[in-house]
């Protein structure tokens, strides 16, 4: 005799697991999003005026080809992003975050006083 139910296997989902799995994905997008602004704006801002803008610009003005001008920096600076993400992944896997952050704060102290005794000699 057949049941009225159909039975449920292992890898069908039941309603509760739909309802607590949406928030945690939803939460994570919004996450990779605020990760996503605030790197392009740090690096925006970081490159405007820059003397690599300034290169481009006048690289572009001489050879009368700013798509490819364009197409070689966004190259150049793709992969130099991605030689930074590749070392700070590495970084974080060798050290704590705590040291991550001496280092740094360390490193911005040391080009501040190099930089103030050029200025001040």
């Amino acid at each position: 005799m057949m049941s009225a139910k159909p039975e449920l296997n292992n890898q069908e989902l039941q309603p509760a697991q739909v309802i607590i799995a949406s928030p945690v994905k939803s939460q994570m997008k919004s996450e990779h999003w605020q990760i996503i602004t605030t790197t392009f704006i740090t690096v925006f801002l970081a490159e405007v005026g820059d003397k690599t803008q300034l290169s481009v610009l006048v690289m572009s003005a001489q050879s009368h080809q700013p798509w490819i001008v364009f197409a070689g920096a966004a190259i150049a600076l793709v992969s130099t992003s991605l030689l930074g993400v590749i070392a700070g992944k590495w970084l974080a896997k060798t050290f704590s975050p705590s040291l991550l952050n001496t280092l740094a704060g360390l490193s911005f102290l040391i080009l501040s006083l190099s930089l103030l005794w050029e200025a001040i000699a």
